[in-house]
């Protein structure tokens, strides 16, 4: 060959049909690795959702646990006669240790006491509410100031309590009455709106001072409780076994109780089991069947309309307090 006709040949381009299929593997490329970047972004979206739900499903347990765990805890004091050996938390062995309803307390914030809250009516499903009470002092409860003051459910100090009690001295001295101080916690849990977006949130209304009602955790859609109770006439005791388990209003109309008053009622649960529903804090699922989720119930929800992920927490406390 010449050494024109080679330069020739080295100069010549691309015919049509090279270049189209060097186009077509370019755009196949480009597809695969553009398909394989968003495949990764969507399963880090969902990955982080579902991190974040699980964070939020645990704080959100942890919180009703610790409080339920404490319903009903007033301790017997060594030194004291046995009509006053406990501080008068309770007025009476029926009194609300814990009190719940099968929507949100009516009047959850304003009821000035657990014995004056009311539940709403209506038929339609909502989120349930719960209000537990105990005795508090610096050990089972986080403290603030330089008196370590016991504090509620949002951190704010609770009013001392006063009562007088009987003191058993050492012999012979004789049994002197003393006024002592202490600090009830009475906090209520329900489910509300939270923030300019209406973010469903758990929220606690406590009874510190200054105290209002203000979120825990966000992103909690729903609060389910059902409640272990003892059988009629059967004492809440280390071997009492429960009798089964009822929603708020079953229990305050079960026929098995008769005519019992509602704060007896109430004094035969020994243990509760708590549900609560989280969501993804953003929309991350791409079609509506996917949004699917099994309820507290252990039903399947398919009406859900929109994109968020959501799933359902459980836990069973017992009250040892009340056992």
């Amino acid at each position: 060959m010449s050494t024109q006709a080679a330069a020739a040949q080295r100069m010549r381009g691309l015919t049509l049909v090279e270049l189209l299929v060097s186009l077509t593997l370019g755009l196949l490329l480009v597809v695969a690795t553009t398909a394989g970047y968003l495949g990764l972004s969507e399963a880090a979206r969902m990955a982080e959702a579902q991190a974040r739900m699980n964070e939020d499903g645990q704080a959100a347990l942890e919180v009703l646990t610790a409080h339920v765990r404490m319903a009903g805890g007033n301790p017997d004091r060594p030194s004291r006669s046995p009509a006053t050996r406990r501080n008068p938390v309770y007025p009476n062995p029926f009194a609300f240790a814990v009190r719940g309803c099968d929507r949100t307390f009516a009047n959850v914030v304003s009821a000035a006491s657990v014995q004056d809250l009311t539940c709403a009516g209506g038929t339609t499903p909502a989120p349930d509410s719960i209000a537990v009470t105990y005795e508090v002092d610096r050990y089972n409860t986080v403290t603030q100031g330089p008196s370590w003051d016991p504090t509620d459910c949002l951190g704010r100090p609770l009013p001392a309590l006063t009562a007088t009690v009987t003191v058993i001295a050492p012999p012979p001295a004789p049994p002197t009455d003393t006024d002592i101080s202490y600090h009830v916690a009475d906090n209520r849990f329900y489910i509300d709106a939270f923030g300019p977006t209406g973010s469903p949130s758990l929220f606690c209304k406590g009874n510190g001072m200054n105290s209002d009602a203000s979120p825990l955790v966000e992103n909690v859609e729903d609060l389910q409780l059902t409640y272990g109770t003892v059988p009629p006439g059967t004492a809440v005791t280390n071997t009492a076994h429960i009798a089964g388990y009822l929603g708020a209003s079953d229990l305050t109309g079960h026929p098995a109780f008769g005519g019992a008053p509602e704060a007896e009622r109430w004094g035969k649960v020994a243990s509760v089991r708590i549900c609560v529903v989280v969501r993804s804090n953003k929309p991350v699922v791409l079609g509506e069947g996917s949004a699917r989720y099994v309820k507290c119930d252990g039903t399947i929800d398919s009406s859900v309309s929109d994109s968020y992920l959501r799933r359902a927490y459980s836990t069973t406390v017992v009250l040892r307090n009340r056992r």
